[in-house]
């Protein structure tokens, strides 16, 4: 009975060890090495949907939409067994923590850091895309002990391309003017792409300016999910000139008054842990210059200003193909460009998890110093109704609808004293039937305070 029980365990065994030493690379499941060649967006989207078959205890995607052109959105939830069954406790448990849950129950610090990587907001800023295929990859390898253990108090969401539309024109446009090799001159046909480019949307219009605003379908739908989840740590994948070393954070100065000293400290954190990277492999990089974090509707400042640690992190490519020649007389490859995104997003997960408790703490105190103490000097922005400007208001309420932001409809009575924004000066008033009163003390005080 002995040797039967221990057959059956070996044989167990050995088919649960064969069926995950089965897991594909990108490499063998597309035919090719990331970066000798650009994916569609379609191919991206069947490897994740393998990826999420083969260990579905790890990985789960969920669509949160399509976009204009009919290409699918989506989100993959990555992280531990026990949290990937567990998802819908954690994502209410994290709006607990930020004062938005539909209940009034304490959040408990009991919980994992969520990090969000977004990738490929531009289209033809494409490495992205092919390097979120690698980090996919190395977070569910059996053969990888490091993210193992990250995983353990860490949720990843990936967002394998925010613009489909626009990487698949930049695609498609690239691969049908490549010669059998690539030419590295810049002055190479496969290096000029026609108007419009694959950085816009269907309609031309670029989503990194858009978070806040939800103007495009894309966003509407992405912005929905981002705050349903609110997640610790946030990064917005981006490609500059193909001149220009890697940039990441901490960002430029001068920043927002209402980023916090923590958000600050982290940037500090997560651009050691880059660097040290980036030295060892001899990569060139630098921080604190040209991005700032002023502009409220960017994939950094917008998650900064709902309290998270934003940041944007940019390869020099644009334009660069498959491979080009700099300045330097260096031969700038798309290989290069994926592998210093796929570091980045490692780093990040890596100093996420290793600080998953304070992060969480500091996530916790933000929204409680929100609802309690307000951003700003001003309690209360008040929006005076008048039927002439019915539409106008009617486009306030959805923004603010949008965005999650608390308001209420006034009711007539009460005479006060406030800054008049018209006059710029202080001024007395009364408050009226179906004026808008935006309240600074809520979750969401900073961005109030940014946008008004």
């Amino acid at each position: 009975m002995y040797k039967r029980f221990l057959s059956s365990l070996i044989l167990i065994l050995f088919f649960v060890t064969g069926t995950i030493a089965q897991i594909q690379s990108p490499e063998q499941f597309l035919g090719y090495k990331i970066g000798t060649r650009f994916t569609p967006h379609w191919r991206l989207i069947e490897y994740y949907k393998y990826i999420a078959a083969t260990v579905p205890n790890m990985v789960k995607l969920q669509g949160y939409g399509q976009t204009n052109e009919g290409r699918p959105l989506m989100v993959a939830y990555v992280s531990n067994p026990s949290n990937i069954s567990n998802l819908e406790n954690i994502r209410l448990n994290n709006l607990r923590l930020a004062n938005q849950a539909p209940d009034n129950t304490r959040g408990s610090l009991d919980n994992p850091v969520v990090v969000w990587l977004s990738y490929n907001v531009h289209g033809n800023e494409a490495a992205s895309s092919e390097a979120s295929l690698l980090t996919l990859y190395a977070l569910v390898n059996p053969a990888n002990t490091q993210t193992k253990e990250w995983l353990k108090n860490t949720l990843v969401i990936m967002d394998p391309c925010i613009n489909p539309d626009g990487r698949d024109r930049y695609v498609n446009w690239y691969n049908s003017v490549v010669g059998k090799n690539f030419n590295p001159s810049p002055d190479a046909r496969e290096h000029h792409e026609p108007w419009p480019g694959g950085r816009t949307n269907h309609y031309n219009f670029d989503l990194n300016r858009d978070w806040a605003w939800q103007t495009q379908l894309e966003t509407q739908q992405r912005l929905k999910l981002y705050n349903d989840w609110l997640p610790q740590v946030h990064v917005d994948y981006h490609e500059q000139g193909y001149n220009s070393p890697y940039y990441f954070a901490p960002a430029a100065e001068p920043y927002h008054e209402v980023i916090t000293p923590w958000q600050r400290k982290f940037q500090e954190l997560i651009g050691r842990n880059h660097a040290k990277y980036f030295d060892q492999n001899g990569w060139l990089y630098f921080t604190k210059e040209r991005f700032d974090l002023l502009y409220p509707s960017y994939g950094d400042t917008y998650p900064l200003y709902n309290g998270a640690i934003g940041m944007t992190f940019e390869q020099g490519g644009i334009g660069a193909g498959l491979g080009m020649l700099n300045k330097d007389g260096d031969t700038l490859t798309l290989v290069d460009r994926a592998m210093h995104h796929y570091t980045t997003g490692l780093s990040t997960i890596e100093v996420a998890s290793k600080n998953a408790s304070k992060l969480l703490t500091e996530y916790q105190t933000y929204f409680h110093n929100a609802v309690t103490n307000g951003a700003g000097e001003y309690k209360s922005y008040i929006i005076k109704y008048n039927p002439d400007d019915a539409e106008r208001i009617h486009a306030l309420i959805e923004l603010l609808q949008k965005n999650k932001i608390k308001f209420g409809i006034a009711k007539a009575g009460g005479n006060f004293k406030g800054y008049d924004y018209t006059s710029g000066k202080e001024a007395s008033f009364s408050i009226a039937a179906t004026d808008i009163v935006v309240p600074s003390l809520q979750p969401k005080s900073d961005l109030v305070k940014v946008l008004f």
